[in-house]
């Protein structure tokens, strides 16, 4: 079992400055990739009859490659646009951690959407964890996000919370704004990840 000291956890303000200053000279590169990653589902998605069941196979590995992508931020790496495709590498444990998570979800909506949500929280770290741990089997990483995000679902809805002005604002450029808030949202998300491995309590084994 893991537990997260909260006391430790950076507040939520600082993990969207630590965003800001990490993508300052990087937006082109964060914005293209994710340009290029809409374009791409939004044609396969427009194939008659088979774009949706495509968009939905290959939605592990995007979800893992964009994971790849916006942790470069945090960690000083470069990021770099094949970076997005990455996750085909490990394209049937990436799908198959998609799968499993969006039915846990969904069995938990179908109790009542309040549970659906936590749940949805309680899975959000997967693919931090996964790609952290290529080894580890889909179960193990459903389970070590659940123990991560132990006491945590509500600050991180909080931290997603804090864009909603930014989010209408987007709805006012007709969509256009989205490219620079998911980056945005995600390098910040990529922070609240990295914040909650530093806070781990010591021998935890857990996460890598």
């Amino acid at each position: 079992m893991s537990y997260v000291d909260a006391g430790k956890l950076t507040p939520n303000q600082e993990l969207r400055a630590k965003a800001r200053e990490q993508l300052k000279g990087r937006w082109g590169v964060a914005i293209l990739t994710c340009f290029i990653y809409v374009v791409i589902v939004s044609i396969v998605n427009a194939i008659p009859y088979i774009g949706g069941l495509a968009v939905f196979l290959m939605s592990g590995a995007f979800a893992l490659g964009l994971v790849v992508f916006f942790l470069n931020f945090p960690r000083g790496g470069k990021p770099e646009v094949v970076q997005l495709f990455s996750g085909f590498d490990r394209f049937w444990p990436a799908f198959g951690l998609a799968f499993m998570v969006g039915l846990f979800t969904l069995l938990w909506t179908l109790l009542l959407i309040v549970p659906g949500i936590i749940a949805a929280y309680r899975y959000s770290q997967v693919f931090f964890i996964m790609n952290d741990n290529p080894n580890i089997g889909i179960m193990d990483a459903i389970r070590a996000s659940s123990e991560m995000m132990q006491g945590q679902k509500v600050k991180l809805f909080l931290l997603q919370l804090s864009f909603i002005w930014w989010f209408l604002l987007c709805l006012v450029t007709l969509g256009i704004g989205f490219l620079w808030l998911y980056p945005y949202v995600m390098t910040a998300t990529a922070n609240f990840y990295e914040d909650l491995k530093r806070a781990s309590i010591p021998g935890n084994t857990s996460l890598v």
